[in-house]
């Protein structure tokens, strides 16, 4: 039994797995204070098992984070409602579902820490992680488990239909420079829903990520990165609409440390791997590899433009130290004009996050700090691409993220004079 295993499970759910043996299939669901959809989204996967992996030995397990209004309860309520008894669904195995609390403050990191210490002692040959605010349908058991059970491959991402203005972290940041970077077009690098294999499992547990933050902190990006840099095989399927329209983060600047400051992470560990990456590596992908919806949705724009104007104005020390003086002179020149005139143009911004991983990397002041000064000029460039699509189709949504793509791969040599100075 590994180390992980053995700090990350308790005795009550070690004790648990044991009396399991092995399983073939497991899927895992982080929870906090999800009980208004979580006794759903157990049905479903329950039933995408039974329809798909009828012969197969099967296991939920839902990683809990101490929730205080019953999501446990209604885990263990939907694992043993009617759907076994289903004329059409009929297992020929148990299946086995557990709720687990894990110890600590609430983190998806932790939770999926758990899932995969469970998935490696349970000998899982596939696996996959559920969000319990997804809009999961059966079918997904299948599309996103088969390609590790039977097809050999470590990891399959999730490609969504998204809002044209919902996920701008992803599109305008995370997406364009794990490409440009890595050479893997994954549209969802920090994946709420995915698939993996034990053998990917088992090596994520040997990250030296883990030891680093004992939390996992974006561990779903790490996963990604870790997916990537290994060498593991790679697919991505279309799952359709994520669900409910996705919320912002609360709390802006913790969601880019876990993101933006994971990737930023990332570089120094696997430079090796990046800085020898000269074009794109193929993806399969099953189904769309992207699609946008454009339905209207309101946003307050101006609020984004004022935060990084006053961002601009009140950072200012701050980003000397960590700017070049050609970029910090250009974001003052836009953090002063009118709204129409605003512009922060592709390579603008793929200088300024250039430079901010590289100012992380050397440390030039505290790392929190150089992610917290990023936020307002991501507000900045959120402002500029709302402001630019106000009516764009779907088609020239999606050529613009291509485009930005391409700007990131230009500069990378940028970014690498950056790295050795």
């Amino acid at each position: 039994m590994r180390l992980a295993e053995e700090s990350i499970l308790s005795d009550q759910l070690l004790r648990q797995l044991i009396s399991v043996g092995e399983v073939d299939v497991l899927i895992g669901l982080p929870t906090h204070n999800n009980a208004e959809t979580v006794g759903q989204v157990v049905q479903v996967i329950r039933a995408g098992l039974l329809k798909y992996f009828p012969r197969e030995r099967t296991a939920i397990l839902n990683a809990d984070g101490g929730s205080h209004d019953g999501t446990q309860d209604l885990v263990q309520a939907a694992s043993i409602s009617d759907a076994r008894n289903s004329h059409t669904l009929q297992a020929l195995r148990t299946m086995h579902c557990f709720s687990s609390r894990y110890p600590g403050e609430p983190s998806t990191g932790t939770a999926l820490r758990t899932i995969m210490a469970a998935a490696d002692l349970l000998r899982a040959r596939a696996c996959a992680v559920i969000s319990p605010e997804s809009n999961v349908a059966p079918e997904w058991m299948e599309v996103l488990v088969r390609p590790a059970y039977q097809q050999d491959f470590d990891f399959i991402a999730p490609v969504y239909c998204r809002h044209k203005f919902e996920g701008l972290l992803v599109t305008n940041l995370l997406y364009p420079m794990t490409r440009a970077l890595y050479g893997c077009p994954i549209r969802e690098p920090y994946a709420a829903d995915f698939g993996f294999s034990g053998r990917l499992a088992a090596h994520f547990l040997t990250e030296d990520s883990w030891q680093q933050d004992v939390s996992g902190r974006g561990a779903e990006l790490s996963l990604t990165l870790a997916a990537i840099a290994g060498g593991f095989r790679l697919q991505q399927t279309f799952l359709g609409p994520k669900g409910t329209a996705e919320r912002q983060p609360a709390d802006l600047v913790l969601a880019m440390r876990q993101t933006v400051g994971t990737l930023f992470a990332s570089l120094g560990r696997y430079f090796s791997n990046w800085s020898a990456i000269t074009e794109d590596q193929a993806v399969v992908t099953i189904g769309a590899d992207n699609q946008v919806a454009t339905h209207p949705m309101r946003v307050n724009r101006k609020r984004l433009l004022q935060m990084f104007r006053n961002g601009v104005g009140e950072l200012e020390p701050i980003l000397s130290s960590i700017l070049s003086h050609g970029t910090l002179e250009e974001l003052k020149h836009f953090a002063s004009v009118q709204e129409e005139e605003f512009q922060y143009a592709d390579e603008l911004w793929v200088k300024t996050v250039y430079e901010f991983a590289a100012s992380y990397q050397h440390a030039v002041i505290s790392r929190n700090h150089i992610i917290q000064a990023l936020v307002p000029l991501f507000r900045g460039r959120a402002y500029s691409f709302l402001l630019r699509n106000r009516e764009t189709s779907g088609v020239e949504v999606e050529q613009q993220i291509e485009n930005l793509c391409q700007a990131f791969e230009r500069l990378k040599p940028y970014l690498l004079e950056l790295w050795k100075k």
